[in-house]
């Protein structure tokens, strides 16, 4: 237990300054704190687990330079803050060097957070990011912590310790820190003191993981009393999702904001599956109660963080303005993932377009119009003119060739059927694609490992694949590795680890060419047991092609026509597009837009004058 005595006395400070005693809930509506979609830039998706102060404060700088005059204003530490030896890519879980104080409550890392030093906590950068007009928030892990309740750490203001509010019961499986705290005496006075001290902070958000799905309801629920106690304005976000659909009307008359899928990451697929998560979830978007479409992993990148490499995100340009749109017209909270010092001008004008920014924060009746096929429209209201807004999107996919095409196909694998061997003929051929496909239910925890793939010939002669370079791979979340799993873990299937072989996740084709003399190819695909172990997504299907498993590509743009009367507007209605600015003139009857494939448009309709 690190500085406890400096530690303690911070604590006991802010317990008896003004402002700072436990207080009745306050009479005003927490949802009048965030009245619009928050936006922010959050560390995960740069940094992971092992930001530091002066990173925090690069973002800082910059954001109120170029983004606060244009509504961005929150500044998110995320997870791992507590931790002064965290890894970059994963969580050091075998000798993590914790910081905590005398009442079971993390701490920051000093050696991370200079400033935090002689138990200041957040405080000085709180103070730092509201100096320049910023709002200042951290990421937590819900639940108390393992090391408290080993440590039978006091909880403060009771005679109990954490020891006697926690349950094993429901612990996350990713990330074994806490342990849930169950309801009974003293549950609610362990939040109460958590919150305390952050409000003493200066915390105006705070992102709660391992609370949506599975939806931990009585914590929840305790959380909104902790923060509500302290009379602090502390913005409620929860993590990850989906959370329930049947707990909308709950989560949603207790937090801010709460996440609709897994983590998001710059893939394609995950994008797409949006379509649908979106429309699901846009019945119950209302002013101060956000569902959130997750982060925005635009701009550089992977620095530290949890998957992939340092990178400029991996969406394309049409991709990243179809991100924009969505979540614009979707009303999600905006929060920036990548490191905003390393934006191009691209990037910031994604971020700053005005008439865009405008959809998000201030339109009303958000709703898809239709979906044919891959072709999507959504609208909204503009409230003070009457004007309605209009997306078109243009989700159209390079279709796979079907899985009879292939000369070998897994069948699905999961959970009760992880695996399955692969031997097949490749006599003449000059190209090998190993392909994954999620199951049927979302790409959500689909890493497959390709074990000991192997060429041979006629005469035994054998040649492991990994010792070829690929053309090209694909990987829907990470990136398709060599001797590990995409989540940089060995390739460990049914308890078992391979020597070698290729770690990726659905949706992925891997390329090779082959060298000549190659008659056989030998495998197996497998289910990686980090998605094995969780209790969520984990289905795939394997397929093999030594043909192109593409069929010839869609057009690169193609009309989305859109009758007026779908909008309730008559002939002659007047057009804007909202990313460029260009009045488009009078419409009569239909409007018919060519939008790009994995692209994007967004307009303003008015009524003729």
């Amino acid at each position: 237990m690190k500085n406890l005595k400096p530690l303690l006395a911070a604590g006991l400070l802010a317990a008896t300054l003004p402002g700072h005693a436990q207080k009745a809930a306050p009479k005003t509506d927490f949802h009048q704190w965030a009245p619009t979609p928050p936006r922010g830039w959050n560390s995960w998706d740069c940094y992971g687990p092992t930001v530091t102060e002066a990173e925090v404060k690069a973002n800082a700088d910059y954001m109120a330079k170029n983004l606060k005059s244009s509504g961005w204003e929150y500044v998110v530490v995320d997870i791992r803050w507590y931790v002064g030896n965290d890894t970059a890519h994963g969580y050091n879980e075998k000798n993590p060097d914790w910081n905590i104080d005398e009442y079971g409550r993390f701490v920051p890392a000093p050696n991370r957070f200079p400033s935090a030093a002689g138990g200041k906590g957040f405080k000085p950068l709180a103070d730092y990011l509201h100096g320049k007009g910023l709002k200042f928030g951290i990421h937590i892990m819900r639940g108390v912590p393992v090391v408290a309740v080993q440590r039978r750490l006091p909880i403060l203001g009771t005679k109990l310790t954490a020891a006697d509010i926690y349950s094993k019961e429901g612990q996350a499986r990713w990330l074994r820190d806490m342990y849930t705290v169950k309801e009974g005496p003293g549950a609610q006075e362990y939040y109460d003191s958590l919150f305390k001290l952050y409000a003493s902070w200066g915390l105006d958000f705070v992102k709660v993981d391992d609370l949506s799905e599975p939806y931990h309801k009585p914590e929840v629920a305790m959380i909104r009393r902790a923060i509500d106690k302290t009379g602090r304005k502390i913005v409620f976000s929860t993590s990850p999702g989906e959370t329930p659909i049947a707990e909308a009307k709950h989560v949603a008359a207790n937090a801010n904001m709460w996440r609709t899928v897994g983590d998001f990451w710059d893939s394609w697929e995950q994008l797409k599956e949006h379509f649908e998560v979106c429309e699901r979830w846009a019945p119950h978007i209302q002013p101060g109660a956000f569902p959130d479409a997750d982060m925005l992993p635009l701009g550089r990148l992977g620095i530290r963080a949890e998957r992939g490499n340092d990178r400029m995100t991996r969406f394309t340009r049409d991709e990243q303005t179809t991100l924009m749109t969505l979540w614009s017209i979707f009303r999600s909270p905006l929060m920036f993932g990548g490191d905003l010092p390393s934006n191009d001008a691209f990037t910031l004008g994604l971020l700053t377009n005005p008439r865009v920014l405008a959809v998000n924060r201030s339109s009303t009746h958000n709703r898809q119009l239709f979906r044919r096929g891959d072709l999507v429209a959504w609208t909204a209201d503009d409230p003070a003119t009457g004007d309605k807004f209009l997306a078109l999107f243009n989700a159209q996919d390079q279709e796979l060739a079907p899985a009879n095409a292939a000369a070998w196909a897994s069948g699905p694998l999961n959970r009760q059927t992880p695996s399955q061997a692969a031997d097949i003929d490749i006599t003449g051929a000059t190209k090998l694609y190993l392909n994954v496909r999620d199951g049927g239910d979302g790409t959500a925890w689909d890493h497959a490992d390709w074990l000991n793939p192997t060429l041979s010939n006629a005469d035994g002669k054998t040649l492991p694949l990994n010792s070829l370079p690929w053309r090209s791979a694909t990987a829907g979340w990470g990136q398709a590795t060599v001797g590990k799993s995409v989540s940089g873990a060995p390739l460990l299937v049914v308890g078992q680890t391979a020597e070698t072989g290729i770690g990726t996740h659905a949706n992925s084709i891997i390329e090779y060419d082959l060298p000549a003399g190659y008659t056989r190819f030998r495998t197996t695909l497998g289910l990686d047991q980090a998605a094995a172990r969780q209790n969520t997504g984990g289905t795939i299907g394997g397929l093999l092609f030594t043909t192109s498993p593409y069929r010839p590509a869609p057009a690169d743009s193609v009309r989305v026509p859109v009758a007026l009367r779908e909008l309730g507007l008559p002939a002659g209605a007047r057009v804007q597009d909202l990313w460029t600015g260009r009045q488009l003139g009078p419409v009569t009857g239909e409007f018919a837009p060519y939008v790009r494939r994995h692209g994007a448009r967004l307009y303003r309709i008015s009524k003729p004058k």
